[in-house]
């Protein structure tokens, strides 16, 4: 291996690791915040990156019929909540939230060709289709069980995955597409080739860092749900609600999915199920972190991604492995150095 070649191999390791460290936070987020381990996480990661796909081709992509679909559960539980509460001056704003705003996107699409709008209106539109489905999950497979078991929890996850796996295989088929490049631009280092495309990932992927931070520092809501991760009875006691705290921290990890997914749609085909290995490996940067400590499992997740790129080149037969092998020395050195208490 030459300097231009470990070079370029560190550009990859970097632009993946970016990707890892956004999926992290999520996982971080919302299990501090749900004590859920959100499996799904990479589904929002294929479903952004495939929508846009299908909007930049023409197509009417099939998170609009999920998102009605949804709306249209969640309109009808919620309306007869307001009804046996007598609320029924709720029901309107319920019905135009849950069912008008979905029908307007999809009569919008079927209107005006999603190919003829510019980038960052299919980007907006993209995040429109596929970002409230975080809420809408919470609401519907998580809200009704949120004070069970852990276990109970993972177990909701891994069917929410399943689903979601099999919708994407019916919305988008087998077949894998990719976007065109954002920008064409690239930079000479010495003897290798900078993409802007790879800038581009690891800049937006720092700058969406630093708003998570300011929201969480500056802002009423981040600081409701920085007190509920971090002590969730005392947060109920203070009036935070737990149920807006779920719905917050699934709209923020769906956000931070469809962002990533849209961010390596120019750079790597994407799947119906290529999202799991994707959020699989956010996941082992969110142990490293303890699904606890957001720097820890960020620099983990960079981690992962130099790990990756480089173990490409010496054993690609075998990267996979190398990179979740990484995980047992991690949760050893955690077995030993955490003191362990009885169950009840």
């Amino acid at each position: 291996m030459d300097l231009q070649i470990a070079l370029l191999l560190g550009q990859d390791g970097l632009t993946n690791g970016a990707i890892y460290a956004l999926l992290a936070l999520a996982l971080v987020l919302v299990f501090a915040v749900t004590r859920v381990i959100f499996i799904p996480q990479g589904e929002f990661v294929a479903f952004g990156a495939l929508t846009l796909a299908s909007l930049q081709t023409g197509k009417l992509p099939g998170t609009v019929w999920l998102l009605l679909a949804l709306g249209v559960l969640i309109g009808v539980l919620e309306g007869s909540r307001a009804l046996r509460a007598g609320q029924l001056r709720r029901l309107p704003l319920i019905v135009l939230l849950n069912v008008g705003v979905p029908l307007l996107l999809a009569g919008t699409l079927i209107a005006v060709s999603p190919a003829t709008l510019p980038l960052p209106v299919q980007v907006l539109l993209a995040l429109m289709l596929v970002v409230p489905l975080g809420p809408m999950i919470y609401r519907l497979a998580y809200q009704p069980v949120a004070e069970a078991s852990v276990l109970v929890l993972l177990i909701v996850s891994v069917a929410v995955h399943v689903a979601l796996t099999g919708l994407g295989l019916l919305f988008f088929g087998a077949e894998g597409s990719r976007t065109p490049p954002f920008t064409e631009v690239s930079f000479a280092i010495g003897d290798a080739l900078l993409q802007g495309q790879t800038v581009l990932v690891i800049v937006a992927s720092l700058a969406l860092i630093i708003a998570l931070y300011l929201f969480f520092e500056r802002t009423i809501y981040g600081k409701a749900l920085r007190a509920t991760a971090m002590n969730r009875t005392g947060a109920r006691l203070m009036g935070i609600s737990g149920t807006l705290a779920g719905m917050l921290s699934f709209t923020l990890a769906a956000l931070i999915g469809v962002l990533s997914g849209i961010l390596i749609s120019p750079i790597t085909t994407i799947y119906y199920d290529s999202g799991f290995l994707i959020g699989l490996k956010g996941f082992v940067g969110a142990i490293i972190g303890g699904l606890a400590s957001y720097p820890v499992a960020a620099a983990g997740a960079a981690l992962v991604g130099l790990l990756e790129s480089y173990s490409s080149f010496w054993a690609s037969a075998f990267k996979e492995v190398i990179v979740f092998t990484l995980i047992i020395p991690v949760l050893l050195w955690r077995s030993l150095k955490t003191t362990h208490v009885e169950e009840q």
